[in-house]
């Protein structure tokens, strides 16, 4: 049964998936201001709800204004939890953009790709000042990495230099802490063990097609996105110190939030 949940699920995708593509393909023909995120977080909602991703809203997100989302980072499923959400550009490593299907959808949504090779050091610098100028809001995963979601790894200061590249006005930012409730692996536990968590983080060395494939032969999670007070850095300020004050407020929601069981 399960085997056969998983086939559905992904001939749903790929129905879902072609004619949301061509269209949006046609959109960057004429735009690639906000009016080319409709189709991306319409994509997203669709694949959540085919594919089992239940999605809690906790805060406000700021969305009437450019902003710097800065997130912590489970899986490659926060794509589809938080693309269907916020109209916003993700900016994730330049690998995955050779990722065969995910890479040139993760294109066509205005992804920016960003190289751990200090000779792009320069090329990232203008290809996210570019985003910046053009108006863009941005997704940020300070972390570098995925984590089993029990707690928030260390940021990479570096990354907040991106608030600053504006020379008119620093950029704010808001947390946004991804706390995964519950696995559907087995519905009426609210309890979790590693595996149970492991059914949406991708944390560990299973291959990408091999976990994706795992959860789709299972009903799916339930997913808080979480948003904290939104920042507005000063001129000048220190990235590392701005990186701890925003890691402070999350890790501190993180841990308060899994404190209390949900209904």
């Amino acid at each position: 049964m399960s085997y056969l949940r998983a086939i559905l699920k992904i001939l749903c995708l790929t129905l879902w998936t072609l004619p949301i593509l061509v269209v949006q393909i046609i959109v960057l023909c004429f735009t690639k201001g906000q009016g080319a995120y409709i189709i991306p977080q319409l994509w997203h909602r669709g694949v959540c709800k085919i594919i089992g991703l239940r999605v809690e809203i906790l805060g406000t997100p700021i969305t009437d204004r450019q902003i710097v989302y800065v997130s912590n980072h489970i899986s490659y499923l926060d794509i589809n939890v938080i693309g269907a959400h916020l109209r916003a550009s993700f900016i994730a490593k330049e690998d995955i953009a050779k990722w065969p299907i995910f890479g040139y959808l993760a294109t066509v949504q205005q992804t920016a790709f960003i190289s751990k090779n200090p000779r792009a050091a320069k090329q990232v610098a203008n290809s996210l000042g570019d985003m910046v100028t053009q108006g863009k809001s941005l997704i940020l995963f300070p972390e570098g990495q995925v984590s089993s979601g029990e707690q928030i790894l260390p940021f990479k200061s570096s990354l907040f230099s991106l608030v600053f590249m504006n020379s008119d006005q620093t950029l704010p930012l808001q947390p946004v802490v991804i706390h995964l409730v519950q696995t559907n692996k087995n519905p009426r536990d609210h309890t979790m063990t590693m595996a149970d968590r492991s059914l949406y983080a991708w944390h560990s060395d299973k291959l990408f097609a091999q976990h994706f494939w795992n959860f789709l032969r299972h009903r799916g999670a339930l997913v808080q996105l979480i948003f904290g007070d939104p920042l507005t850095p000063t001129a000048g300020q220190d990235r590392k110190i701005l990186s701890k004050i925003i890691y402070d407020q999350m890790e501190n929601r993180l841990v308060n939030v899994s404190s209390f069981p949900h209904d």
